[in-house]
């Protein structure tokens, strides 16, 4: 069927720890098929463990228990991990389960009824760790040219799969669609090793030295090499996890993501055994790139395995999953940091996202008493038409072009790529715009004269929209947040359906809906605090309170100062830098006093200002002040101040200090 779409994971060592790229393809995985399950496409995502082979039989061994036992012992730390990163799919395949076992050995005695497997004796360096055979050309030094461990020589007598017999005609495939490995990088990676002359695969381990694997159908003193068991479950999964039997209707299979590491494993060992039992080849094997940490390759020798759970129970899912594909572009190596990581949930999950469904809440709540107003047409300008734009052109086409892959474009085309990093880009650049929308309309200028209270509504109307065209569009990258927008803005919408034509036409949010402000969608991150290993996360709750302050002490009131001259080394003393007001609020029980978080480039600051009868706490937000910012912390009702705004006036307020040409926050003022 045209619009089924079938993507699989590799099925990952049951023996294995957990870590940041078994997630990472995973998680990546999972967003497209959410993306196609909301376009109206019937999805088949699956994903699994590979659970024989020579490494799972020795760790039973080592721990004294049987092996099936043991693969059920390790099984639940995957299974637990997808459900803790809201991982959809539809089917979990295990190889040591009997319907894949039999499968595997149908599959088996079809090569070997076409007379295209034979058995030979060899001799060759063997790889325990990959399982693997490699010739001496191969070996450097001893060690396998993949993981560089030792190999050790051995002689047996093995069955073999004549995949030499398929180079050229998987070659020509490979040269007669571009799509089929992607990205273009990688199909030249396999092209080169097609160059080559291509050995036949052994596909047996005798059982003498490896009992653990499924036994093959036409002599029983083997068992099958644990590469083709595990790939054949890319067929054997939609034959039996479904309700009925659906291999027809999903292969070939649409994407195969994997690693890069195991590409040639895909490409061209799985190509070939697909065209051996004549069925069609999927249509893309996509190999993304790895994972370092802080710029060194992750082992566990060196005690940076990043552990997802981890990650989850300190940042939380979505905020995990919007790193790892907004980081870097899909299909590159990429880097791992704590620091930054905790810079995008700052800057752009909290700062950004969160900002603007907060700022918009509180707009409807104090100027539409809660309820989304009916837009006026006559009222619309420019800056809603640019909004509307940006919105549209989001969903409908960026997003699209983002996660498409097109079997009809060039190779260097940009559908020859999964842009998922692009599409949040996009994404973003109309959380920007929101956020630009809220500063240049001013709703709360508006609300203020009573001519305006069309032009009012209509702003409030098209800053909600845009953050309903978000959650819409945020859905299959972090769905608890788009769950929780649709919540708070009182939404219409089923995500666990396609989205309806309606839903991505600027104007379907609903006149007269309640909306329901609630709790931050992304904490800040509070990096001045950070110890070893410890990061602080600040809500409003734990702010410290000091009801023994004296309420009308301003913070200016609080530093040293004299009606004499100074000197220029007194001068020098006062650090002044630009800083961009990141949130406001008032302090409870003080007209004057408002509490602003500003950013300063490498961190936050808390500052309480003396400005609240000049300006409302909407009006600061995404300002440029300037702030003295090596003034000593002092607390103000209670709240605590990192430094101190300047403003203009004698007695009263009569302005901020700010710069006239934008710069970057932390600038020096001098």
């Amino acid at each position: 069927m045209s619009n089924t779409f079938y993507i699989t994971t590799p099925i990952y060592y049951v023996n294995d720890v957990p870590h940041i790229g078994h997630a990472y393809t995973t998680v990546a995985a999972d967003v497209l098929a959410r993306y196609r399950r909301l376009t109206g496409y019937d999805v088949f995502f699956l994903t699994g463990l590979d659970e024989h082979g020579q490494k799972v039989q020795e760790a039973a061994a080592k721990a004294g228990i049987d092996p099936q036992a043991y693969c059920d012992g390790m099984a639940p730390r995957f299974q637990n991990l997808w459900k803790r990163l809201n991982i959809s799919n539809d089917a979990f395949i295990r190889t040591t389960h009997p319907r894949h076992q039999q499968i595997v050995q149908r599959a088996l005695q079809t090569l070997s009824d076409k007379k295209l497997i034979y058995r030979a004796d060899y001799t060759g360096w063997y790889c325990t760790f990959d399982e693997r055979f490699w010739t001496e050309k191969d070996v450097v030094d001893g060690l396998c040219p993949d993981c560089r461990r030792p190999v050790e020589q051995l002689s047996e007598s093995n069955y073999f799969f004549r995949m030499s017999q398929y180079q050229t005609a998987l070659r020509n495939h490979i040269a007669s669609h571009p799509q089929y490995i992607a990205p273009s990088s990688r199909r030249n990676e396999v092209l080169g090793f097609l160059d080559k002359p291509l050995n036949d695969l052994s596909i047996s381990r005798p059982k003498s030295r490896l009992s653990w694997g499924i036994e093959l159908p036409f002599d029983t003193n083997y068992v099958t090499y644990v590469w083709f068991d595990a790939l054949v479950n890319y067929l054997s999964g939609p034959e039996y996890l479904l309700p009925t039997p659906s291999v027809n209707r999903y292969w070939p299979a649409t994407l195969h993501l994997v690693g890069k590491d195991i590409l040639t494993t895909h490409a061209v060992y799985w190509s070939t055994i697909l065209m051996a039992l004549e069925l069609p080849l999927p249509k893309t094997i996509f190999a993304h790139g790895w994972w370092t940490v802080n710029g060194e390759k992750m082992s566990k020798s060196r005690g940076n395995v990043v552990d997802p759970y981890a990650m989850v129970d300190e940042f939380g899912a979505d905020a995990f999953r919007y790193f790892l594909l907004r980081e870097v572009p899909f299909g590159h190596d990429g880097d791992f940091s704590r620091q930054a990581l905790i810079g995008r949930i700052n800057s752009d999950l909290a700062n950004g996202l969160g900002n603007l469904l907060n700022r918009t809440l509180t707009l409807i709540e104090r100027f539409s008493h809660g309820v989304i107003p009916e837009p006026v047409a006559a009222a619309e300008t420019d800056l809603d038409k640019e909004l509307q734009r940006t919105a549209l052109s989001v969903v409908n086409e960026k997003l699209r072009l983002a996660f498409q892959l097109s079997t009809k474009a060039p190779v260097e085309s940009e559908q020859s790529k999964l842009a998922l990093n692009q599409a949040l880009e996009a994404i973003w650049g109309l959380v920007q715009l929101g956020n630009q929308y809220i500063d240049k309309t001013a709703a709360w200028t508006l609300a203020k004269r009573p001519e305006d209270q069309a032009r009012l509504h209509t702003v409030l109307y098209h800053a909600t929209e845009a953050l309903r065209f978000l959650s819409v569009a945020l859905y299959p990258f972090t769905p608890e947040t788009s769950e929780e927008m649709k919540r708070q803005l009182g939404l219409v919408l089923n995500f666990s359906k396609p989205l309806l034509a309606g839903d991505l036409q600027w104007g379907g949010l609903l006149p007269g809906t309640k909306v329901a402000k609630g709790k931050a969608l992304f904490p800040r991150i509070d990096i001045t605090a950070k110890t070893q290993g410890e990061v602080r996360v600040m809500t409003p709750d734990q702010q410290s309170s000091d009801p023994k302050e004296d309420p009308t002490k301003s913070v200016a009131s609080q530093v040293e100062s004299g009606t004499g001259q100074i000197s220029m080394e007194d001068f020098l003393k006062v650090q002044l830098k630009a800083a961009k007001v990141l949130s406001a609020e008032r302090v409870p029980k003080s007209e004057k006093l408002l509490k602003l978080q500003v950013d300063l480039g490498n961190e936050q600051r808390q500052i309480v200002a003396g400005i609240g009868k000049r300006y409302e706490p909407d009006q600061l937000i995404g300002r440029q002040v300037v702030i003295v910012a090596n003034l000593k912390p002092a607390k103000l009702m209670g709240v605590e101040s990192q430094g101190m705004v300047l403003a203009a006036g004698d007695h009263e307020v009569g302005g901020l200090v700010t710069i006239l040409e934008e710069v970057d926050p932390g600038t020096k003022v001098k």
